[in-house]
């Protein structure tokens, strides 16, 4: 069926995740509906620079509630992205103002689910799932949190549809006398766990390991504190001695400059530091791309790797990450194993199946908006 979809979001080219999954999602939705329309309102913050947006996107600065909801409201339906730190008020409370103006059927993807919420973001957060008619999260971590922790009217309407990824089997050997590439990327910033990585190196030096942090510095982050992460991050290095094995790059990767460096990874890490991280799309791009895997015991982590894609280790602990990496990257047949355990899950996280699950429930609210609609009429 053809539709006109709208999607409220962060959107290129802003420099984030959200962007990037919104971009994704529109592009995979239309070539699930051949003939279908989208209309993007780009949420914009105040230090955001005028940049030209793309013809389809409709900026929305701080306050612009009522314009954003005009836009959505000539949709079929409207798919909102919601993260705290993208809209203005407090915690982000000016996506209510948004939302209790349209019209149209609403899905909700919730991209972050805290354990112990301040009140404020509790509040927001339910209130958001209040005027959804379908809430998404990436994760059955993520659902099961929400509903044991927040007060949730309707969770039958809350359904898991994970983060979609562009399969990237571009294996290619590392070039010759280097030694193994170990991989990190996505935006900068602490929590990134970097400096648990970079701390394991000096006990896999006899494996001439190159970690490679890609990526640049978290807009929000650089705004605040500069560049002050990484260049503790090159400190640590060198008073670690590992100088050597540490390579940084400070650019925002595009899709196919992403699956070309991931290809080239023998194992990715995720040292993260938080234990709330419900939804990663490092994790999930990395096992499309059929890379082993070593992650922190992140709830996403634990989830996507329970079938042996990868290795899980303890938050903040060097050692377990050191002896993690040398596993993957000595034992016989382990990197192998993780590689075809990972292409079991590829075709769940391609982003056409993943857009195909996103239509089908647009497809159910619009019918029964419809029939709503015309039962109302006859009374």
């Amino acid at each position: 069926m053809v539709r006109t979809y709208g999607f409220l979001s962060t959107y290129p080219p802003t420099q984030c995740g959200l962007a990037t999954f919104t971009a994704s999602l529109q592009r995979h939705l239309a070539a699930a509906t051949p003939g279908s329309r989208s209309r993007v309102v780009r949420v914009l913050t105040d230090a955001e620079p005028h940049a030209a947006a793309p013809s389809a996107a409709h900026p929305m600065r701080p306050g612009a509630v009522d314009a954003a909801a005009e836009v959505l409201n000539r949709c079929d339906v409207a798919v909102v992205q919601h993260e705290y730190g993208i809209y203005a008020g407090s915690d982000g409370d000016e996506a209510l103002g948004v939302l209790a103006r349209l019209r149209v059927p609403v899905v909700v993807v919730l991209h972050t689910v805290l354990t112990t919420p301040t009140p404020g973001q509790r509040r927001v957060l339910e209130a958001v799932v209040d005027h959804a008619d379908a809430v998404v999260t990436m994760s059955e971590a993520a659902r099961s949190r929400l509903l044991a922790g927040y007060a949730v009217d309707r969770p039958g309407e809350v359904v898991v549809i994970p983060h979609g990824a562009v399969p990237a089997d571009r294996s290619a050997a590392s070039a010759p006398g280097r030694g193994p590439l170990v991989l990190t990327w996505g935006l900068l910033g602490r929590g990134k766990g970097v400096e648990w990585g970079i701390a394991a190196l000096a006990a896999l030096r006899d494996l001439k390991p190159r970690y490679l942090v890609a990526g640049q510095t978290h807009p929000k982050v650089l705004a605040h504190e500069g560049e002050a992460y990484r260049t503790h991050l090159r400190e640590q290095a060198a008073a670690s001695g590992v100088t050597d094995l540490v390579e940084f790059d400070p650019a925002y990767l595009g899709t196919e400059a992403l699956a070309d460096l991931v290809g080239r990874a023998d194992v990715v890490l995720l040292p993260y530091d938080s234990s709330e991280q419900v939804t990663s799309g490092v994790l999930v791009e990395a096992l499309a791309a059929r890379k082993p895997v070593v992650a922190t015991v992140f709830p996403h982590a634990v989830e996507l790797l329970a079938d042996g894609a990868g290795l899980l280790v303890p938050h903040r602990d060097p050692a377990a990450i050191a002896a993690a990496l040398r596993r993957v990257l000595t034992e016989p047949g382990l990197a192998a194993g993780m590689r075809d355990r990972s292409a079991d899950l590829g075709a769940v996280l391609s982003w056409p199946a993943v857009a195909d699950r996103y239509r089908g429930v647009c497809d159910n609210l619009v019918t029964d908006r419809l029939f709503a609609d015309r039962v109302a009429a006859t009374r």
